[in-house]
């Protein structure tokens, strides 16, 4: 029976260079691979051990990299190994096989949204009337599943975020700010929906989890063992649940020891 491995990417297995964390004296500064290019400037990172790590993971279980980026966002990164058989993007919107969306299970998304969320388009309306443009920089909407905004984190008012918060739970959606990006993202929509339906696909009898953010609490919630990093949301607000470990390292650090406790966990007897 394989071992099925669903991580989230950003800030959890790939990091940009504003979050690597690199506190150590240069000299003894891990080597880097980049593994995202955007607009002919490189953008992510991971330590050269975490991808000879993640090629070998590859070989001892089924890795499903899990994110809220878009597909387009998603299929810019190229982690070592080979491509992934399963990947799940815009926070489990779109299941990927072979690198083509399922089209039967995103119909299945979007019907559910449709029946338990308010309209994105009412979402948007309400960030876009709120948000001040003095902080606002880009306002964006996923795969017509959600919307975020990229802020200037200095200059955005903590009171803003928990009332954005508030007003979207009445409506069935959940807000989370990660980096310089909020999100309003439908309650429905989760990476832990996608991975119990690759698990079926897979027979996968031990599913592995990694993720640093609050979009990644409810996939950490479906895994038999989990793993977040000393940074990001989750460690900021001290989340814990059982079969979870919070690990001390941050930044690209963290990713590499996730990747290698993947590693450990998955060649283990079962």
């Amino acid at each position: 029976m394989p071992v099925l491995v669903a991580s989230d990417l950003d800030r959890t297995l790939i990091y940009s260079a504003a979050a690597l964390a690199l506190t150590m004296p240069d000299a003894r500064a891990p080597r880097l691979l980049c593994v995202e290019v955007h607009e002919s400037r490189p953008l992510s990172y991971l330590t050269e051990t975490a991808a000879r790590l993640l090629c070998d993971l590859g070989d001892e279980a089924v890795f499903v990299p899990t994110t809220t980026r878009t597909r387009k966002q998603y299929l810019r990164i190229n982690l070592p190994g080979p491509q992934p058989a399963y990947a799940i993007c815009a926070n489990g919107g779109h299941l990927l096989v072979d690198g083509v969306s399922d089209a039967d299970w995103h119909r299945r998304v979007t019907e559910r949204l449709a029946g338990e969320c308010a309209p994105l388009a009412e979402v948007r309306e309400h960030l876009l009337r709120t948000a001040d443009p003095v902080w606002v920089r880009k306002q964006r909407v996923a795969e017509d599943l959600f919307a975020y905004l990229v802020v200037e984190r200095e200059l955005l008012p903590e009171e803003w975020v928990k009332e954005l918060a508030a007003w979207a739970e009445g409506r069935g959606w959940t807000v989370s700010l990660q980096g310089r990006k909020i999100y309003a993202v439908p309650k429905p929509l989760t990476k832990s929906a996608a991975v119990r339906e690759v698990a079926r696909r897979t027979g996968a009898d031990l599913v592995l989890g990694a993720g640093d953010s609050l979009l990644d609490a409810d996939l950490l919630l479906a895994v038999d063992r989990g793993w977040r990093p000393g940074h990001g949301e989750l460690a900021e607000t001290d989340w814990s649940a059982p079969g979870i470990t919070a690990l001390p390292e941050r930044g690209v650090l963290a990713g590499e020891r996730i990747v290698r406790e993947f590693l450990r966990t998955a060649r283990a007897p079962r």
